[in-house]
């Protein structure tokens, strides 16, 4: 039945890749099934017959399809079915997407759509690294033209070594994990997050992943040599020459003065009365191709900017190569947050406030991976008005996830452990101005804002990009591009990192690969920037992070509770936390190793609630104090409640420093006293003494000075609720 079925077989990094095709999904222009060890991912590639109208880019679309029954789970949303895609899948997306992009015809408006669909996960064989395979083989046996194939591999390092596709546990022990993208002679994407790595180790991680990826290479190859299809034919939406010559000596001289300018702005304002012209005048030369002549004027706007850069050594806004636009960091930006930081970049510009909460609003995921929640979190936000445009706000997209988590995963390394700071993280970084990186200023500002918000981060992070200008041979980079050097350049190659090392890295280009060389400069061009950066601005704006939270955020205490008292903590049906939680007005935490979190706005509240814990899952002793509340009376003495399930005898002689003849003349049901543990018998019965409470704290008292005695217990109460063990 399956005339064209056909599997191919190879090894990869050690665990076997098995490749079906011609069986699923022969409607499609190109699909596979790839197996690698047990994680199976389908891919099918599609393409429209004819180009879309009215477009001046090439339309591709990519899609992660992340599958519950992959690992064995139902969906816990309501309809019981996947919903959006989550961010996880989002930035997979992102990372297949970035590769492949720059290796189809510029020239092309047919539309192209990949789906990647995760079927089946084996925790040790990464399906982001198998969907990254796949979409090479799918396209490069499809009929789409592409200039492929790619290969890409996970780079990890445990104990010094290089590791090729990490298993899970070495994933969990890794110093990096680094995505590398590889075609035969270049890299054309490199993602990547390092626990502060330096840039010598983070080159040869890059080159050892590009020198792993050699093999499937040769293997896709083999692949599309017996069973790849003829590419079509298309219509190219390339303008013809004589057309762009004549726009191109038509403006060429106006789109120099307009572009030759710092302030993005004032170019915008010079340029579009040149569009109106162009176009009034060669609209009815070349009619029904307007926009084409708008692909001339882009096209002469990077014939001028790559001319300057390369034959001038001049950029846009006469900045040297190695030159920073105009820094400046400001905290403290606003009252009442728990942190904000505040910085600029030339026209970009990034505010980030911090917000601290307790270990209960830690973000909770519901997917295939491992990853069940997660304590700091990074937002990004870009709202039109960043670039002056008039545009309704509809919920973060594509890039806004992708350049939170960039953002997020630069500071993760640096962020203390819950051990030693147990809160909740989140970072919101609301993008005031944009002209050019402002990713990685909303890494600048995170880390202002963390510092201002009294984090202790282990180091301050900053972040920088490196452009790219290449023509045949010769190519040069530049530090700190700013939007048009993004828009006509060839690479945005952004590195974050402390004075030590690297903590992350995100590359895009629009040309087909980087060679080791432009790498090497790119890492070492950003290090020297972004030392700067910390130096002379961010650290001049908040040397170190602030000794004390703000007065607005919540204060939390944490303890370890045995497990087997965990029950006791929680009680019956909750009914001793909630009370704790109640009576102190905190929130608790508990984690099922034992780990407990007190968090309240007042910490005075959070201490109490510490004492009370502590005082259920510590055993009393005799010749303790506690503060405790009157449950029962008897005529012979008044009940105690010292913790919750802890109770107590006082016997009416050791009620008062004075002869007491009735339980009532000293106290009453819910009276708080304090009292001490005088004996524990043998059957565990606790014996209390509120009289030797009284004469330990106060001193002697006056046997007919009662009032002394209320009072004393008053006092206690005012003095923090100290505990004497």
């Amino acid at each position: 039945m399956f005339e064209n079925y056909r599997v191919f077989e190879t090894e990869f990094a050690g665990r076997p890749l098995k490749v079906e095709t011609g069986k699923m999904t022969q409607l499609a222009n190109g699909a596979c099934l790839v197996h690698y060890g047990e994680t199976v991912v389908h891919i099918a590639v599609t393409a429209s017959p004819k180009p879309r109208d009215g477009v001046d880019f090439f339309p591709l679309s990519v899609d992660y399809e992340e599958k519950m029954y992959a690992v064995g789970k139902i969906p816990g949303s309501y309809t019981k079915r996947e919903g959006r895609p989550s961010d996880k899948a989002i930035l997979v997306s992102r990372v297949i997407d970035r590769p492949i992009r720059p290796l189809f015809p510029k020239d092309m408006r047919n539309d192209v759509s990949v789906t990647c669909t995760v079927m089946a996960v084996d925790p040790d064989c990464s399906p982001e690294i198998t969907a990254m395979v796949g979409t090479s083989i799918a396209i490069s046996i499809s009929d789409i033209p592409w200039n492929g194939p790619i290969s890409a591999v996970s780079v990890g390092l445990v104990d010094g070594e290089f590791i090729i596709n990490p298993t899970k546990s070495q994933r969990e022990i890794s110093q990096m994990a680094v995505t590398v993208a590889s075609t035969e002679s270049k890299i054309p994407m490199i993602e990547a997050g390092a626990n502060i790595v330096s840039d010598e180790v983070m080159f040869n991680g890059i080159m050892a992943g590009h020198e792993a990826n050699q093999h499937i290479i040769k293997f896709i190859n083999q692949i599309k040599a017996e069973i790849g299809r003829e590419k079509f034919t298309y219509p190219s939406n390339e303008p013809d020459e004589e057309m762009f010559n004549a726009i191109k000596e038509f403006a060429v001289n106006d789109i120099k003065f307009a572009m030759d300018t710092d302030d993005k702005k004032i170019r915008d304002e010079r340029l579009n009365p040149i569009y109106e012209a162009v176009h009034a005048k060669f609209d009815e030369i070349y009619p029904e191709q307007e926009t084409k002549i708008d692909e001339c004027l882009y096209k002469t706007q990077k014939y001028i900017v790559r001319r300057w850069l390369l034959d001038e050594n001049k950029r846009v806004d006469g900045r040297a190569m190695n030159q920073m636009r105009p820094l400046a960091s400001e905290v403290s930006v606003l009252p009442r947050v728990h942190g904000s930081g505040l910085f600029t970049r030339g026209q970009t510009q990034v505010l980030t406030i911090a917000t601290l909460g307790s270990i209960s609003e830690q973000q909770t995921f519901d997917g295939i991976d491992d990853e069940v929640s997660k304590r700091y979190i990074h937002h990004y936000n870009f709202p039109s008005y960043s670039v002056g445009e008039t545009k309704a706000s509809r919920g973060p997209g594509r890039r806004e996830i992708g350049h939170g988590a960039l953002a997020e995963r630069a500071l993760v390394p640096v962020i203390p452990s819950v051990e030693e700071f147990p809160y909740t993280i989140r970072l919101v970084s609301e993008i005031l101005s944009s002209n050019g990186s402002t990713s990685q200023g909303s890494i600048c500002g995170s880390t202002l804002a963390l510092m201002d918000a009294g984090v202790p981060i282990k180091a301050p992070v900053a972040g920088i990009s490196c452009g790219l200008i290449t023509e045949g041979d010769r190519w040069m980079t530049m530090v700190d591009i700013q939007g048009v050097e993004d828009f006509f350049g060839d690479m945005d190659f952004k590195v974050a990192g402390t004075h030590e090392g690297i903590t992350a890295i995100q590359m895009d280009l629009k040309i087909d690969g980087l060679t080791p060389e432009i790498i090497k400069e790119a890492l070492e061009k950003t290090h020297i920037a972004r030392n700067y950066i910390l130096d002379e601005i961010m650290l001049k704006a908040i040397p170190e992070p602030r000794k004390e939270l703000s007065k607005y955020a919540p204060k939390v205490l944490s303890l370890k509770v045995p497990v087997d008292k965990i029950r006791e903590v929680i009680g019956s049906g909750g009914k001793v936390i909630q009370k704790i939680c109640a009576e102190c007005d905190v929130k608790v935490d508990i984690d099922e190793d034992g780990k407990t979190f007190i968090g309240g706005t007042n910490i005075e509240n959070c201490k109490r609630a510490l004492t009370i814990i502590n005082t259920i899952i510590c055993d009393p002793e005799p010749g303790a104090i506690y503060k405790g509340r009157v449950t029962r009376l008897m005529d012979f003495g008044a009940f105690v409640e010292i913790a919750p399930g802890k109770e107590g005898l006082c016997h009416i002689s050791q009620l008062d420093i004075k002869r007491t003849d009735k339980v009532t003349d000293v106290v009453n049901i819910d009276d708080e006293i304090i009292v001490k543990v005088v004996e524990i018998d043998d059957k565990g019965r606790i014996n209390l003494s509120r009289r030797d409470a009284l004469i330990e704290i106060e001193g002697a008292v006056p046997e007919n000075d009662f009032s002394a005695g209320r009072k004393s217990d008053k006092r206690f109460n005012q003095k923090n609720n100290k505990q004497h063990h």
